[in-house]
């Protein structure tokens, strides 16, 4: 294979950087399997530092990043729209219900993530590692993470009860013997509250008692977890960055005329989750902006050039 056409398959393969643990990697998983997509794993740390990964993101640490060519899709809701804007079939949305799916993925993501964080972590109490502890306390709880700790461990027993009664309605969604959410066919929405349920399962010792209550779910729970990952092989970060090197991002300029901030291209910016995590901002270039997306333009002196692609909702952009 010529070494040109060599570099053009790898700027188009799936590079899913995350770790087996994380549950919302493992909604990117299922994503990739609804898809029946291939794909390289590249596993990265649990905990800070990631210097391999941040090279790419400049800065963003957050689990999963999805890599394609010099083009980094950092959360899951940039993750999903480039996998169905590539690989629109079978799609994510196979109703004609795709906007309120994801205003849905806005409470999934948001206050149930939250809330099913709010639960393991509590529940682990002393049992956390110190270093573990620290780094999600105050990615999720913010600077009075300790304190956050002591109250969701005192408070679990409401904490549960407030997952349950989400778990009654989709327990009520599913009575119809339907297979999926909407139906036959799965969809983004399965994804986006499967891994809540996974992590609620698989890390909480009171999970398995706690869901055992919705046989609906239990049934859907399996019919998602057979769906699989697709075809996944490893890869190391080392060749992550060498296929970033090799390419150019693919992202036109484009302006957004009723952006709230004015955003233009080449303007220089600053994007960051829009909560006290502690994280640092990603400094770049504005190359476009829309209602649900902003990309910028990174310049790394090993790589070149890099795309960085955030969600507008839920992170916040802060014009240098």
């Amino acid at each position: 294979m010529a070494k040109d056409q060599h570099m053009s398959d790898l700027s188009t393969e799936i590079i899913l950087h995350n770790y087996p643990q994380s549950p919302v990697a493992e909604k990117a998983r299922i994503a990739l399997g609804i898809k029946g997509l291939s794909w390289k794993s590249v596993e990265i740390p649990r905990l800070t530092p990631k210097p391999m990964l941040t090279k790419l993101t400049g800065g963003y640490r957050r689990t999963p990043v999805m890599q394609i060519g010099a083009d980094i899709y950092c959360d899951t809701q940039c993750i999903l729209r480039e996998l169905e804007r590539r690989y629109p079939m079978p799609t994510f949305f196979p109703s004609s219900d795709s906007g309120l799916m994801w205003c849905l993925s806005r409470w999934t993501d948001g206050a149930l993530f939250d809330l099913t964080v709010k639960i393991i972590l509590g529940s682990a109490g002393d049992a956390l590692p110190a270093d573990f502890a620290e780094d999600r306390g105050r990615l999720y709880l913010g600077q009075d993470w300790a304190d956050g700790l002591k109250a969701a461990n005192a408070t679990l027993p409401h904490l549960a009860s407030q997952f349950r009664a989400p778990l009654k309605w989709v327990n009520e969604q599913l009575s119809d013997n339907r297979k999926f959410l909407l139906g036959t066919a799965p969809a983004a929405v399965d994804a986006q509250l499967y891994h809540l349920v996974w992590f609620l399962r698989g890390r909480w010792d009171q999970g398995p008692t706690f869901l055992s209550e919705f046989e609906n779910l239990a049934r859907w729970e399996k019919n998602v977890e057979a769906i699989g990952h697709g075809t996944m092989s490893e890869m190391s970060p080392k060749d992550a960055i060498i296929i970033a090197k090799g390419n150019e991002p693919i992202t036109k300029q484009n302006t957004d005329a009723f952006d709230p901030q004015g955003l233009k291209p080449s303007m220089s910016v600053t994007v960051s989750p829009d909560l006290d995590g502690g994280e640092q901002p990603v400094e770049g270039e504005v190359v476009a902006t829309s209602a649900d997306t902003i990309t910028l333009l990174r310049r790394d002196a090993d790589i070149g050039n890099i795309g960085v692609h955030f969600p507008r909702e839920g992170y916040r952009v802060d014009i240098l």
